[in-house]
């Protein structure tokens, strides 16, 4: 799409934005429905596009994208009325007589870029936080999963004019070409190098932005955790979409005592999750493409594998990979790994993790295994990360209810439920003065009365 089609899209949504037809409660819900049937209706189209893309299987791809989608679409038909009502808070005395309201408006005109790991998902939840606050929107998903993106803009345009969401397809230059247009916010999920080109183009135009990006999360388990379980909860979280999870563990940090124990659990764990040979696994998916499968191969030190190291060039596959004796100084190490590759760390005494994970860059998430409750309320209160589990990977962002997003270098923002509603809104304060009585008192000259109910009454 060229450059005149993409401003003809957006000024196009202006005016539609302007002519207040998306304000009302009951037209977002409207749409929030046909999009929602829409999904219904292509829900085994949906599959096969991301099996194509990724290679997902058809459990994986409802359980990780469409199931949740739909989630977050029933979460906002439900609430939407509730969220966008205004909402009266305490007027002070001093200020009587009046009312006090918070109300959340639309920010209007919004660009919703998304990636590829988890091209449905990260689609649909985002645009539907911003359909349910009242926004047009413009999407671009990823040209990394051309398949999905392709039925992506076919539910879209089946659904929805595009004067009120639009979608965009195409690589690079679609991107530049966009981030060189006004918007009245930007939702960006991806990489961070990506996120700084986001950000610097937002802060031209002073445009707000959300920006959901990624990190090394760490998984700590301390010497008091249940290995066994453990062991099968980070197997699940970390070889997910083969590893291709913003928030999976990105490598394991673990008490020197109970190393050996849990990598050797670890690796009964992916025989009972993938078989003896997940390469020909029908449910164990591939890496997205050639240029990832190379830069993830180049991270495995063969002399360091103790399980997995195996794949399939052909394929773009690789096996479910365990490496020990990892240091911090180690290629793997060096950037977030985005693969099915787990490092294994450890250390002696939990006190030197917080300055330690202190001075690296804050991951979108962090796990905990552990009984003992001075080192959960330590992780909870101290350290710096998004979000993440006690006891368990990757599921605090599957509900509604709990936020989802980054600090720091991980990102900036949050959505999800609620929180996806304010992230697409702006929150006006109010003040509604009455007009059937109006105190002398405050115009000038002071009155020294005034003055000191004021005091009194503001303390």
């Amino acid at each position: 799409m060229d450059a005149k089609a993409i401003e003809r899209i957006i000024e196009n949504q202006r005016k539609f934005f302007r002519s207040g037809a998306a304000i009302p409660v009951s037209f977002r819900i409207e749409m929030l429905k046909k999009l929602r049937s829409a999904i219904q209706k292509y829900e085994k189209e949906i599959a096969d596009a991301l099996e194509a893309d990724l290679g997902k299987s058809e459990f994986e791809s409802y359980m990780c994208e469409t199931g949740m989608a739909l989630s977050e679409i029933n979460h906002f038909i439900k609430n939407t009325k509730k969220y966008a009502a205004k909402h009266r808070v305490r007027t002070p005395i001093a200020q009587f007589a009046a009312s006090s309201f918070k109300k959340a408006i639309p920010y209007g005109n919004v660009l919703i870029m998304s990636p590829w790991n988890y091209p449905f998902m990260l689609t649909i939840e985002p645009l539907t936080n911003a359909i349910a606050a009242g926004n047009t929107a413009v999407v671009k998903p990823s040209a990394y999963s051309p398949a999905t993106s392709a039925l992506i803009e076919k539910i879209i345009t089946e659904c929805f004019p595009p004067e009120y969401v639009a979608v965009v397809t195409g690589g690079r230059k679609e991107n530049s070409c966009l981030l060189e247009q006004k918007f009245d916010m930007i939702f960006f999920t991806g990489g961070q190098s990506v996120g700084k080109e986001v950000l610097r183009h937002a802060a031209e135009t002073l445009t707000p932005a959300v920006l959901e990006l990624g990190g090394k999360s760490p998984c700590i388990v301390d010497d008091s955790a249940k290995l066994r379980l453990a062991a099968k909860r980070i197997v699940f979280g970390k070889f997910l979409n083969c590893g291709q999870t913003c928030v999976a563990p990105d490598y394991i940090l673990c008490h020197s005592s109970i190393k050996n124990q849990l990598i050797s659990e670890i690796r009964i764990q992916i025989e009972k999750q993938y078989g003896g040979n997940p390469l020909s696994n029908p449910n164990y998916g591939r890496i997205v493409n050639q240029k990832h499968f190379d830069r993830l191969c180049g991270l495995i030190d063969k002399s360091k594998v103790v399980h997995g190291g195996t794949y399939n060039k052909e394929a773009l596959q690789i096996a479910p990979t365990v490496m020990d004796n990892v240091t911090w100084e180690d290629a793997v190490m060096q950037e977030e790994i985005f693969g099915p590759i787990l490092p294994v760390l450890t250390f002696d005494n939990f006190d030197e993790l917080q300055p330690l994970l202190a001075d690296k860059p804050k991951p979108l998430a962090l796990y905990l295994f552990s009984e003992n409750k001075g080192h959960i309320n330590e992780v909870t209160e101290r350290f710096s990360y998004g979000g993440g589990c006690i006891n368990d990977t990757i599921i605090h962002l599957a509900t509604s209810d709990l936020a989802f997003g980054g600090v720091g270098e991980s990102g900036m923002g949050c959505y999800h439920g609620k929180d996806g509603f304010d992230a697409f809104s702006h929150t006006k304060s109010i003040v509604d003065k009455k007009t059937w009585m109006d105190l002398p008192m405050r115009y000038q000259p002071v009155n020294k009365l005034y003055n000191r109910l004021v005091h009194v009454f503001m303390r």
